[in-house]
């Protein structure tokens, strides 16, 4: 096998025989051609909502919009991260303001979805 016939964006196109033998496909890209990361996470989201028939509704934007996350999970990774953005140059927000807790709304788990049946200790 030739180095050829397996790689196939050499020039940005899918042959005709390799879209043959390929079932159902597709390519996206956001409005801009700008955050293709963020794009394919919300449309994989948006996927796991829908039926196939009924419209969702979907705004434009997230929370996110153009803007890649980092999620650290110690402190010390927080201040790996404040470094590397200095460095960097790169504009950041601390949306959780160096909170690094992680906790549960107080209404989680309160009440069982489930009716307790008459055998059932309490």
């Amino acid at each position: 096998m030739r180095a050829r016939e397996f790689i196939v964006e050499r020039e940005g196109q899918l042959g005709k025989r390799r879209q043959w033998s390929t079932r159902g496909l597709h390519k996206f890209q956001d409005k801009n051609g700008r955050d293709r990361f963020n794009e394919l996470n919300r449309v994989m989201m948006a996927v796991a909502c829908a039926d196939g028939e009924t419209p969702l509704n979907v705004p434009d934007s997230s929370w996110v919009t153009n803007n890649n996350t980092a999620h650290p999970y110690s402190e010390i990774e927080q201040k790996m991260l404040k470094q590397a953005y200095q460095a960097v140059g790169s504009k950041h927000t601390d949306i959780n303001k160096g909170d690094m807790r992680s906790q549960e709304l107080p209404s989680t788990n309160t009440a069982s979805p489930v009716k307790a049946f008459r055998g059932y200790p309490r």
